[in-house]
């Protein structure tokens, strides 16, 4: 084929089973993502292009190509987003529940980027087409603060500071149940849940290492409200540390309980205050963002309560 990005490996089948079955479980690829290479011609079996569900035979060569991506590049969109500090240097961005950092897994549109690229006149291009500026980020239904580079010398620099750790990151939860110690470290491997790898967890070897601080602020008769603060910048570091110590964020949907007292669209967790040096001068700044007005609203109920 032509223009291949990647050639898997081949592999052997050493029992009757599905394709895409197979294929997830040597490559660590989900199943839906085998079955729309497979659906396009990318799928073989013994050579000849097979669907998702055909059932191997024992000794069967398997093999998948994966092409190039489509090249995708961010547009400007007239989308709200609060500036809360720019100076053509850096911006910092109180960013909303529900909005994506960038485009990803089928989502060009309506990200931050696309407003950002909109209302900014420019942004670093370290980080590409589809990620001008950012530097860091939050996830979707995670609420707050980050910063973004409109300049490369600026990106650098903020970079390198997230690195050092001289860039501190700190964020309010509120969580289920009563957190029994006033504060605590969480330092623990951290990488791809081996059970379900669009999750992350904490792994009981290999992995990244994932460091998150956690100080108790409030208690309420079943929730806690705590203050986290990053070592470590790990995907859904926070969620899953909060799991970890039994006590997950309330809201979170992938890492939380199934029944939820409070109807929520996404988990309370907010990036409330950044502390960074300037790129260009040197100062050292501190941000903070208020609590959004869900977050308050389930606050407000829960001190009513106590």
């Amino acid at each position: 084929m032509r223009n291949i990005r990647k050639a898997m490996p081949e592999f052997i089948a050493d029992a009757a089973v599905r394709a895409d079955v197979f294929v997830s479980e040597r490559t660590g690829m989900t199943r839906s993502s085998v079955k729309k290479l497979a659906d396009e011609g990318h799928l073989f079996s013994d050579d000849v292009p097979v669907k998702a569900g055909h059932v191997l035979k024992e000794g069967s060569r398997v093999r998948l190509e994966v092409p190039p991506p489509r090249p995708v590049r961010a547009r400007p969109e007239d989308l709200p987003v609060d500036i809360l500090y720019e100076d053509g240097d850096i911006a910092v961005i109180n960013k909303p529940r529900g909005m994506s950092v960038h485009a990803g897994a089928g989502r060009v549109d309506g990200t931050l980027v696309n407003a950002l690229l909109y209302h900014l006149k420019s942004l670093s291009s370290i980080n590409g087409e589809i990620r001008p500026g950012i530097v860091h980020r939050i996830d979707k239904d995670t609420t707050g603060l980050l910063v973004v580079a409109e300049n490369d010398a600026a990106h650098l620099s903020l970079a390198r500071q997230i690195a050092e750790k001289s860039c501190k990151r700190e964020y309010l939860a509120l969580l289920e149940g009563v957190l029994k110690e006033d504060r605590g470290r969480v330092d623990t491997c951290f990488g791809r849940d081996p059970k379900d790898r669009l999750k992350m967890a904490v792994l009981p070897a290999g992995g990244r290492r994932a460091v998150t601080e956690y100080e108790v602020v409030e208690r309420f008769p079943a929730n806690t409200l705590a203050h986290f603060a990053l070592q470590t910048g790990r995907t859904h570091q926070i969620r899953v540390h909060a799991k970890y110590l039994g006590h997950p964020v309330v809201g979170d949907a992938v890492y939380g309980y199934r029944r939820q007292r409070f109807s929520l669209e996404g988990q309370l967790l907010h990036a409330f205050r950044l502390t960074l040096t300037h790129p260009r001068t040197g100062e050292r700044m501190t941000f903070e963002a208020p609590l959004p007005e869900d977050f308050r609203h389930v606050l407000d109920v829960l001190r009513s309560e106590k």
